[in-house]
């Protein structure tokens, strides 16, 4: 039986993560099966970032987290939800970061520095490090992951790759989903007690 120090999981990155990858048995071969994976998928990615934001557009409780001024963003920017079209600028900027997201997912090394971006990923949705004016609630950040993998699932499963090799490439993007939707959720967790403490 292994000791976890459960208080370190909570302030050291690189331990947490290492913890959560034994845990769920994201290995080297699951590293390789992403980075195989480049070749198929890296050309579909425009058009799963689209999908992604065909979703967004649906709802009011998605969409309006784009009319604050995005962090990074110093082009023009709308005064209200309905104004916000998927042509403008702030939509095309946001779609170049979602396609560099998933392409970094294929194509980078799982070290320290793609921990701590996949970190980064979860901490900006959150007003203590992306614009103080965006907060996106954790329901919508879930419901985006939510469809983010089942878009990854059913595009894999349209690919035609041997059974072997689809097998090996959905469960290593599985455990690797999980994994960023962690590093999503401890920094909600790490806002609320934030919140908490100065309410009290």
């Amino acid at each position: 039986m292994q000791t976890i120090d459960e208080t370190r999981l909570e302030n050291d990155l690189a331990y947490r993560f290492e913890y959560l990858a034994g845990f769920m048995g994201f290995s080297e071969a699951d590293i390789a099966a992403i980075h195989d994976s480049a070749a198929y998928l890296a050309p579909v990615v425009p058009s799963l970032v689209d999908a992604v934001y065909d979703k967004l557009f649906q709802y009011d409780a998605t969409w309006r987290h784009f009319v604050p001024r995005q962090h990074g963003y110093e082009g023009s920017v709308v005064e209200d939800v309905e104004s916000l079209q998927m042509s403008d600028e702030v939509i095309q900027f946001r779609k170049q970061h979602l396609g560099r997201y998933l392409t970094t997912l294929v194509s980078k090394p799982y070290d320290a520095k793609m921990v701590g971006y996949l970190d980064f990923v979860g901490a900006m949705h959150t007003p203590g490090t992306g614009s103080q004016k965006i907060d996106v609630p954790l329901v919508q950040m879930n419901a985006l992951m939510g469809f983010v993998a089942d878009a990854l699932v059913a595009t894999i499963l349209g690919l035609g790759l041997e059974p072997e090799v689809q097998e090996r490439t959905l469960r290593a993007f599985n455990k690797l989903l999980w994994l960023q939707n962690d590093l999503i959720n401890r920094h909600y967790a790490k806002q609320a007690t934030l919140e908490s403490a100065v309410s009290t």
